[in-house]
């Protein structure tokens, strides 16, 4: 039956009112006005449409620490979950793990899960929802129900370039038929990269120390805790301080 409702509700789903396109950027949550709900806060970074999305939607959470569970919460769209600070304790699939930050979650629609703050210290993670362009292939309607997490303390770690780590999984999704999830730390000694590529929009999160993130050409200084966007085809790259690494978190889909 679920299926059943689902595949309804990813056809006739009407698209939203809007339809500008998110621009390509460093997004921070520093300037942001805080929603207040109840027991949480809520600010949005960006929402719109890509090339592969008609409607994508970014929001910073916020739980002070030692906060009763929130109720379970059920999406329609697919969910990425990006811990920014302090520790999540996340239940889905009758599974119960804590999270901190950098750590990934990976929502499929119609799946119930709860996060809660047990600790004495404030959570802010990022929430990340999307509908696809198409609809998805049927085939992967067998994934409903295998929401997941990564952490990075349980995965491998390879060298790709020279003073260059990296951890990936890559898996595919009710909306996306690939998706890359990374975390990457950068020597400042391995020079400066070639600005490239990729068929896949990526979103990346900057975790332990500032980063040049350029854009097009154009660069920004990208803060600890700062959400880059870059478009589908869009040329980048991510370059680290001068004297220290820098770590981040990216998600190709």
């Amino acid at each position: 039956m679920r299926l059943f409702l689902l595949f309804w509700v990813v056809v006739l789903a009407p698209f939203p009112a809007f339809s500008q396109t998110i621009k390509s950027a460093v997004y921070s949550i520093n300037q942001l006005s805080v929603a207040n709900q109840t027991g949480y806060g809520e600010q949005t970074l960006l929402e719109g449409a890509t090339r592969d999305f008609s409607h994508l939607i970014v929001q910073a959470i916020t739980i002070q620490a030692n906060q009763p569970a929130q109720p379970t919460q059920q999406f329609d769209e697919e969910a990425v979950l990006i811990i920014k600070t302090g520790e999540l304790t996340l239940t889905v699939g009758g599974k119960r793990k804590i999270l901190g930050p950098g750590n990934v979650v990976l929502i499929m629609p119609g799946d119930d899960f709860e996060v809660v703050n047990k600790a004495d210290r404030t959570l802010t993670y990022f929430q990340m929802r999307y509908t696809s362009n198409e609809m998805p292939d049927l085939d992967l309607y067998r994934l409903v129900g295998d929401s997941f997490w990564v952490d990075w303390q349980e995965a491998a770690s390879t060298a790709d370039q020279p003073r260059r780590n990296q951890q990936t999984v890559t898996c595919s999704s009710v909306m996306s038929n690939r998706m890359a999830i990374q975390v990457t730390t950068v020597d400042p000694a391995s020079g400066v990269s070639a600005p490239h590529t990729h068929r896949a929009a990526e979103i990346m999160l900057i975790l332990d120390h500032p980063a040049q993130a350029q854009i097009e050409g154009v660069s920004t200084e990208a803060q600890v805790g700062d959400l880059i966007f870059v478009e589908s085809e869009v040329s980048h790259r991510i370059q680290p301080g001068v004297r220290e690494n820098c770590t981040y978190v990216s998600i190709q889909f």
